[in-house]
């Protein structure tokens, strides 16, 4: 009786790894912010749009598959993936050694800097003295919240579930500084009549003990062939133009990096 146990609790277990491994993939549930313009937005009719929004609609279409975007607060995008809620995550998010513990990236497909903002006022200088006591404004639970942490002890931080809570206490005077990816500042912050009285401040930070490899997508690490599929629809759009078409709808730079 105990080797039957045995045995069939074996049997359960290849049979499940068979079935995960043989998924068709024909639907993929993809995790989403929704809250991180120009990269991921609800628009005010309900409406997810932006860069990677794009993106993951035309990787979808390269691997032939239908896609469905599930929106979901910052702070619990990897539970969600974990428990199921998706397939995949798309937002940004910066491949960390932190992170590859809980979760299987892909290859980058967007690199950025982080950055310092400022109002246009103040006279603070971005070196750990002049930081002391100052208060910085950052998304709860990001690289930026880890590195400040560890770089500006004497900093007092601000942890927001959202970066536009950031900025909103940041117009409201409630922070003396923000720091963030610098091409979602810019775009959905500096650029903006609600950011016009800031500015950048200090050097572009990418020291990949902080700030990663570069922005991937983030998957369950039992789902090593959904990895692959995403890996070469990343090398399919970036060969047919449909990477650079996108990424120039949004921005003037290459956010592939180099």
């Amino acid at each position: 009786m105990k080797f039957y146990r045995l045995f069939t609790t074996a049997f359960l277990a290849v049979i499940l790894a068979v079935s995960a491994q043989a998924a068709d993939w024909s639907k993929v549930r993809i995790g989403v912010e929704g809250a991180y313009p120009p990269f991921s937005e609800i628009t005010p009719e309900g409406e997810l749009k932006g860069f990677d929004i794009d993106i993951a609609y035309a990787l979808c279409e390269s691997m032939g598959a239908e896609c469905e975007l599930v929106p979901q607060d910052w702070d619990g995008i990897i539970p969600a993936l974990l428990a199921k809620k998706y397939d995949a995550i798309i937002a940004q998010m910066s491949i960390t050694e932190e992170r590859k513990e809980k979760v299987a990236f892909t290859g980058k497909y967007a690199n950025s800097p982080a950055k310092f903002a400022k109002p246009k006022s103040s006279d603070v200088e971005i070196t750990a003295e002049s930081l002391d006591g100052k208060v910085v404004g950052v998304q709860r639970a990001t690289i930026f919240d880890n590195y400040i942490t560890a770089e500006f002890p004497g900093v007092e931080l601000k942890r927001y579930a959202s970066q536009d809570e950031a900025y909103l206490d940041a117009t409201a005077g409630r922070v003396d500084l923000l720091m963030a990816d610098s091409v979602a500042m810019q775009d959905g912050f500096l650029n903006t009549e609600q950011g016009a009285d800031w500015e950048f401040v200090g050097p572009a930070y990418s020291d990949p003990k902080y700030f990663g490899e570069g922005a991937g997508i983030a998957i369950r690490k039992e789902d090593t062939d959904l990895v692959e599929k995403f890996n070469a629809a990343i090398a399919d759009i970036r060969s047919n133009g449909v990477y650079k078409e996108i990424n120039d709808k949004y921005f003037a730079v290459d956010m592939y990096g180099e």
